[in-house]
């Protein structure tokens, strides 16, 4: 008998949709074209996770030649408990250069004309179960916000 891990499968954690501000444009730096945008609010709704998004966070950018984007977002959440839960967020935005281009220009391209995903990781109080979700989001770029599908893999 050949043995072999399990497939994974995915189950919707939640939809959100967190608000962005003007993002602050480094310039080229030693790792690259830098952006920081902040994130001023937004909500997560879903089977297991409802939460509002706090102001204070923001998200790391790197554009790298071709406009294709590495992100780092952090932020945090209050649960409707209360529960305060921070979010790390790491991937990338990628496409064709024109697509890149009106993405960073604030144009909304065709959703499928290109892919922006990430891998995401939950912190919370010692007894919560987000503790240990490994989680994966595909996500869509608009003007002054982005909206999340959080899938728990499983």
């Amino acid at each position: 008998m050949t043995e072999s891990p399990p497939a994974p499968g995915l189950e919707l954690l939640a939809r959100g949709r967190v608000t962005l501000g003007a993002p602050l444009d480094l310039g080229v730096t030693p790792a690259g074209h830098r952006r920081v945008v902040p994130i001023a609010g937004g909500r997560f709704d879903g089977p297991l996770l409802v939460a509002e998004v706090l102001p204070g966070g923001a998200d790391w950018q790197v554009i790298h030649p071709g406009g294709w984007v590495s992100v780092l977002a952090r932020y945090t959440l209050r649960a409707q408990d209360g529960t305060l839960i921070s979010v790390t967020s790491r991937g990338l935005r990628h496409g064709p250069p024109e697509v890149m281009e009106r993405l960073l220009a604030g144009e909304r391209p065709d959703p499928g004309s290109y892919r922006f995903r990430t891998a995401i990781q939950f912190e919370a109080t010692e007894s919560s179960p987000l503790n240990h979700v490994v989680a994966v989001c595909s996500a869509l770029r608009l003007p002054n916000a982005v909206l999340l599908d959080i899938y728990e893999v499983t």
